[in-house]
C-alpha cells in the first residue's frame, strides 16, 4: 500500500484467454478458448468478490489496458512509469 508506484493491469477477456491458451500450448497442452475465458471469468469473479483482500484497482493506481499493447510494450509502459516516478522523487 505505500508503494510509491502502483500499476493495475487489464486486458480484454478473450485477449487474455487467447494469451493463456497460447501460453498452454506451448507447454503442449491443448485447451478450448471458450473453456479457458470460462475459467478466468470465474477466478476473476472469485478474486474481485472474496471477502478478504477483493482484487481491485488502488485509488492512486495507474491503469494499463493491456488488450492492444505486447509484453514488451507492456514491460517498457511500466519502465516508463518508473523512470518517471524516480525522477519526480529527485526533484
Amino acid at each position: 500500500p505505500d508503494a510509491e508506484l502502483k500499476v493495475f493491469m487489464t486486458a480484454d477477456i478473450l485477449v487474455r484467454a487467447f494469451r493463456r491458451q497460447q501460453e498452454l500450448l506451448s507447454s503442449d497442452k491443448m485447451v478450448d478458448l471458450l473453456e479457458v475465458m470460462e475459467n478466468i471469468h470465474m477466478r476473476d469473479q472469485i478474486d474481485t468478490t472474496r471477502v478478504e483482500s477483493p482484487l481491485r484497482k488502488a485509488d492512486d493506481a495507474i491503469e494499463i489496458n493491456t488488450t492492444h499493447i505486447t509484453i514488451d510494450e507492456q514491460v517498457d509502459a511500466v519502465v516508463q512509469l518508473a523512470i518517471g516516478k524516480m525522477v519526480q522523487s529527485n526533484r
